[in-house]
């Protein structure tokens, strides 16, 4: 995996506000590389130390194994979510 594109998809959720999400096709194109699959594998294999909660598909889901915690987070920051999702466009963060 590119160091720098890692480096690139962690700096940018980082600048992700709380109770704001954005999407991983959407961070994509903000970085002008890459893709949603692409994204997807930096959070899953780099993305513990940063806000990983915030990054989600574009339909509000994340994978399984992550909901139970996400959940809580979105709770905390007061993130719009319905059925156990998150209303992504009420929720998406400025600039994307």
């Amino acid at each position: 995996m590119d160091e720098e594109f890692t480096e690139a998809v962690l700096e940018v959720v980082e600048q992700i506000p709380a109770g704001c999400v954005a999407t991983y096709g959407l961070i994509a194109e903000r970085l002008g590389r890459g893709g949603a699959r692409q994204v997807g594998r930096v959070m899953s294999l780099e993305g513990h130390g940063v806000p990983w909660w915030r990054v989600v598909r574009a339909d509000g889901s994340l994978p399984a194994h992550l909901v139970v915690d996400a959940q809580q987070h979105w709770r905390d920051e007061g993130t719009p979510v319905r059925s156990g999702r998150v209303i992504v466009k009420e929720a998406l963060a400025p600039d994307f």
